[in-house]
């Protein structure tokens, strides 16, 4: 019994983890895609949070204004941080909770990681990223990576081939039909032309 067990929840959880990882890709090119206009929108470059996520590689190297090679660098550790995270995540969870609690669950999630990230670990691992982001976009980006994750569960489904149940079809009940008086069979006159009178 604790084999067949065993044997499920490992058959469920490589699932579980691809959907996440791919969920966690998919939020983390929203919410790069959402600092890069707010990044716009206070008059800096687009490309302002990766490059300065790639001081994470070089922390003596300027902020760029553009795109460069270092950008590149940057994005990837954007990808790579928020698409493991979204792996570990529905790794856990899995189908433990209802999928009506798992968009609650993720934006809470989302939250927590900037605040764990953002506000502790990167102020020694990343000083400049710590100190140089800007708050509210950011946080926001969080919530738009932590909606995006709650989608896990569809990609779950998609992976394994669960098709969606069809809607009831609506049974319309007939009446009984109405007793018809039969027809007598009219009298066919022969093709031609018509009889004079």
């Amino acid at each position: 019994m604790d084999t067949a067990m065993e044997s499920r929840s490992r058959r469920a959880l490589l699932p579980a983890l691809l959907a996440g990882l791919e969920a966690g890709m998919v939020g983390a090119l929203w919410m790069l895609v959402w600092l890069g206009v707010s990044s716009m929108w206070v008059e800096r470059s687009f490309w302002s949070p990766e490059n300065l996520m790639a001081t994470a590689f070089d922390r003596n190297s300027t902020l760029p204004s553009a795109f460069t090679a270092g950008t590149c660098s940057g994005l990837a550790l954007y990808l790579v941080i928020y698409s493991l995270l979204g792996a570990a995540f529905a790794a856990v969870v899995g189908d433990r909770v209802p999928r009506g609690r798992v968009m609650l669950l993720t934006v809470v999630f989302a939250l927590a990681w900037y605040y764990f990230s953002f506000r502790w670990a990167f102020k020694t691992t990343m000083p400049l990223v710590a100190l140089l982001h800007v708050e509210r976009p950011t946080i926001l980006g969080h919530l738009v990576y932590g909606t995006m994750l709650g989608r896990y569960p569809l990609y779950v489904d998609r992976l394994v081939g669960v098709v969606p149940a069809p809607a009831p079809a609506v049974v319309v009940d007939e009446a009984p039909a109405a007793i018809e008086a039969p027809v007598e069979a009219a009298e066919t006159k022969p093709d031609g032309p018509p009889a004079e009178t």
